[in-house]
């Protein structure tokens, strides 16, 4: 079993920068891509990012490109969510997760999901 803790989301001016930490620990026997979703008040979950156990694949929504970046650290079990440039359209419950493959994440499907960390965009 895999426990993930997401964390950094806070309240931020439109146009400023937050970075996202995903911390994962337990048994972690498996190569697993890591992404993030985000889910707004009355929408539904969206894929935003995913980057696979290598790094050598990386995928964004067309939303976030150019102002996300994904990044891991294998070494510490950690995960990030560089986002710069933010608009209130960010504003969203962001939950960091795990699975075998890149392309699920992509999907939305996942194998384990962290409890969210709350960003919030003043305009």
């Amino acid at each position: 079993q895999v426990q993930l803790v997401d964390s950094g989301g806070r309240l931020v001016q439109a146009g400023g920068s937050l970075r996202l930490s995903c911390e994962a620990s337990g048994r972690i026997d498996v190569t697993y891509a890591m992404g993030w979703f985000r889910q707004a008040p009355g929408k539904e979950r969206e894929f935003v990012s995913a980057i696979s156990w290598s790094g050598g694949n990386i995928l964004y929504a067309d939303s976030v490109k150019g102002r996300f970046k994904i990044s891991r650290d294998n070494s510490k079990n950690m995960g990030y969510l560089q986002m710069d440039s933010l608009k209130p359209e960010d504003t969203a419950v962001y939950y960091c997760a795990l699975d075998p493959m890149t392309g699920r994440l992509r999907a939305l499907k996942y194998t384990y999901l962290g409890q969210g960390t709350q960003v919030t965009v003043s305009s």
